[in-house]
């Protein structure tokens, strides 16, 4: 076997001989390189070439004899003897033949490059056990960035060589039973690109937290990826839908501003320790996206071909050039956690109560942890740390693995969903809030705290130690029902996680609550920007600052909330329910003391469908539309449906569906379904001349109740009132079933009632309820419930 081999002769065959990394690099130059994805180019040392090395003045034998007696439980004695050998490997001269081959191809490289004095390189390491399925040797060994001159080339390879020699590589190894003479490292030398003056980034091909597989998760920051690998930048992220990708179809369904306070740029020198540099990003640059829709796009096209290449989902590192401005790909290795889940039982952690909010950031994993907080500054005070406490700290690295194994949850002040932090608790089982800012100044040392990374994409700190359940669903076990149960679904965030839950598609996605969560701010403030007084508009400019305008901000913001559901759901129906914030509701938005009344009752007032057909209101209903209309026509999210709320008069619907239609939403057109909300007593009275308008009923049973028994369900006073099987309720519950049945139209109800009383939901089956639409912790109980119920009816 040679010294050294190109990387468009390595095949993922030679893994033996040059690693993981550098046999995917390989891969993808000799094999993927056609398909539009660029690697830059370079050459791998061999795993013969490093024996050889080592070989050399019998330097192999010194390090085992170190190895034979070494117990990595003993933290000063492991960092001693890990320290005497890099320094040995450090100072070994290169056999003579190595030496020439690297010299020869170094000379080579240079030689290809248009501007050779401007180029440098990475010196990468490559671990021949590396991304294994049951061992990713994520970040255990070191990579040298802006490395110029066939010197400092020498020296970062004797670097990569000696950084299997790391407190934290030796730990790793004997944890997972590897053997000192079962590994060996090579070091992949690779033009760099010059993302230090563009951007770079990571991307799956799933999604990392609930293992969706039809989408690319991708983050972004500006400068060399390092910040982003290592958490200490909290990134861009974005997520694009594969089916929409593959159609040619725009394919975003979110983008997240993250902070990139900082980036790291090349310094002035090019050898180990001074080639690189941490500056402060503009103010400018970090209130907008490190990339553009279309490189967001193009990434995805390469990591969905990749994906395919590889037959599974990849973790896979880019890097913008900021000169020649094109997108490369400098590493991709197989996603190890994800796709070992058990996939035959979905468990879910559900908080039982909730308390005081000390820190939060990004979730990471969907689970809940708890103990008591040890803030960690540096690695000297490892010592302290204990079994079950949480680990907070700024940021972590590979040396912080040892600490991390013991800790019940992680936080940390910077980072994104794909930092070293997020990847080793993913590996553990454990829940990491990353990104917080300030958690390390907001927690006490030894204060008891709950972290729970199970209410969306939000990781919360909670103060105290708070009950919380495990469910567990077995998948492809439960009865057949003669209903389809479908699910409410409150937030985009975790659309992902719900949809794995058995389920007949989404009954109700309620607009207001992505508007309110991701925008925040008055539509009307958004639509009438020029006109706002300061200092409201320079707060709205900057919350906007990302997006094209102020009224693109919310045109974008609905469609991927709602997009993001659409999909995940998909083929599946899902309804979406049209804007229907009351006056009060709407009055605590950003600017919407400006634009909303006081009324003495908004449960009866200004909402709904009355709002859509009210001048003043007009376009902040045709922004709505335009975000719906792009998820079905333009991404092709032809599963979504619209539904319309508190329509009160026949008159009223027909005005409502007029402006659905003014606005390219036209009922039948590109398979489109308008559904109407009945939860007024007019509605079922008057059922027939309601369906003419709309393509069938979902039944707001909450709604319909306390107005047809005049009782305001948020009152102790009278709540004991309130029930949803009072014989008027059922009545007008009849009607309205009845009339959508006998015309072969649509009939679901979305309430909570069918999962409160079982009667009830016999008797919904008994008149032929087509669908019950439940939130996700009562959709199990209520199937098995239903099973039963079934077999008797």
């Amino acid at each position: 076997m040679p010294n050294l081999l190109w990387f468009r002769d390595i095949t993922m065959s030679d893994l033996p001989q040059v690693g993981g990394k550098n046999a995917s690099l390989g891969e993808m130059v000799s094999r993927v390189h056609g398909v539009g994805v660029r690697v830059p180019g370079g050459f791998a040392t061999t795993a013969d070439a490093y024996r050889a090395f080592l070989s050399h003045g019998d330097l192999a034998a010194r390090i085992r004899g170190e190895l034979a007696e070494l117990d990595t439980g003993d933290v000063r004695n492991l960092a001693d003897v890990a320290a005497r050998i890099r320094t040995w490997i450090e100072g070994q001269p290169f056999p003579g033949g190595l030496h020439d081959d690297i010299r020869s191809a170094y000379e080579t490289l240079v030689a290809e490059q248009d501007h050779p004095d401007q180029v440098t390189w990475a010196v990468r390491s490559s671990a021949t056990a590396e991304d294994l399925p049951d061992a990713s040797f994520a970040g255990q060994q070191e990579t040298f960035l802006n490395i110029a001159g066939i010197d400092n080339v020498l020296e970062a390879i004797r670097g990569v060589f000696a950084s299997l020699y790391t407190d934290r590589a030796l730990v790793y190894r004997a944890q997972r039973g590897f053997d000192v003479d079962d590994i060996a490292i090579s070091a992949g030398v690779q033009l760099m690109v010059r993302s230090d003056i563009g951007a770079s980034g990571v991307m799956f091909t799933i999604d990392t937290e609930s293992g969706f597989d039809q989408v690319v998760f991708i983050t972004s920051a500006y400068g060399l990826g390092e910040t982003v690998v290592q958490g200490s930048v909290n990134p861009d992220e974005f997520y694009v839908y594969k089916p929409a990708l593959r159609a040619g179809r725009p394919a975003i369904l979110k983008r997240e501003l993250g902070t990139k306070a900082v980036a790291l740029r090349y310094a002035t020198g090019t050898r180990i320790g001074d080639s690189t540099v941490l500056t402060d990003v503009d103010a400018r640059d970090r209130e907008r996206f490190s990339i553009t829709d279309g490189e967001v796009e193009e990434l995805a096209r390469c990591a969905v071909a990749i994906e395919a290449h590889y037959l599974r989902p990849m973790d896979i590192e880019w890097a913008r050039d900021g000169l020649d401005g094109k997108l490369y790909i400098v590493q991709a290795r197989p996603e190890t956690v994800v796709t070992r889940r058990d996939k035959s039982v979905l468990r879910r952690f559900v908080l039982r109560a909730r308390g005081d909010v000390l820190a939060s950031g990004r979730a990471v994993g969907e689970k809940i942890g708890a103990g008591p907080v040890r803030v960690m500054h540096d690695l000297t005070l490892m010592h302290l740390f204990q079994p079950g406490d949480v680990l907070v700290a700024d940021r972590t690295d590979p040396d912080w693995e040892p600490i991390m194994k013991k800790a019940s949850a992680i936080v940390t002040d910077s980072g994104g969903r794909t930092c070293h932090a997020a990847i080793v608790a993913r590996e553990l089982g454990i829940p990491a809030v990353v990104g917080t800012g300030t958690g390390t100044q907001d927690l006490a040392d030894g204060t008891s705290v709950t972290i729970s990374c199970a209410e969306g994409e939000d990781g919360l700190v909670y103060r105290g130690i708070l009950d919380y359940a495990i469910d567990e669903t077995p998948l492809g076990s439960l009865p057949e029902i003669p209903v389809a149960l479908m699910l409410n679904v409150a937030v985009p965030d975790q659309a992902f996680t719900l949809s794995q839950l058995p389920n007949q598609g989404v009954g109700l996605a309620r607009l207001e609550f992505i508007i309110n969560r991701a925008i925040g701010i008055h539509p009307r403030a958004l639509a009438e920007f020029d006109t706002l007084p300061e200092p409201l508009k320079s707060e709205v400019a900057r919350r906007t600052a990302a997006y094209p305008s102020p009224r693109e901000f919310f045109v974008q913001r609905v469609a991927e909330g709602v997009s993001t559901i659409a999909a995940a759901f998909a083929p599946k129906p899902v309804i979406v329910r049209m804007s229907d914030f009351k006056t009060n509701e709407y009055a605590g938005l950003l600017g919407g003391d400006l634009f909303e009344p006081h009324e003495e009752n908004p449960m009866l007032g200004w909402r709904g469908a009355s709002r859509y057909t009210t001048p003043s209101f007009r376009a902040c209903f045709d922004m709505e539309c335009e975000a719906l209309r792009h998820v079905r026509d333009g991404m092709g999210l032809t599963n979504l449906k619209v539904m319309v709320p508190f329509v009160r008069t026949v008159s009223e619907a027909a005005a409502a569906v007029a402006l659905l239609g003014e606005n390219g939403l036209r009922r039948g057109e590109n398979g489109l379904e308008v559904i109407m909300m009945c939860e007024i007593p007019s509605n079922a009275l008057l059922a027939d001349a309601f369906l003419d308008h709309f393509d069938g009923f979902s039944i707001g049973s909450n709604d319909l109740t306390q107005l047809t028994l005049g009782v305001d369900r948020d009152s102790s006073l009278v709540a004991g009132s309130f029930d949803e099987r009072d014989p008027a309720v059922l009545a007008l519950l009849e009607q309205a079933i009845e009339a959508c049945t006998r015309r072969g139209k649509y009939i679901g109800i979305c309430g909570q009632g069918p999962s409160d009383h079982p009667d009830l939901a016999e008797w919904l089956l008994k008149r032929g309820i087509e669908s019950m639409s439940l939130n996700a912790d009562a959709l199990v109980a209520t199937w098995l419930r239903l099973g039963a119920i079934a077999e008797k009816v």
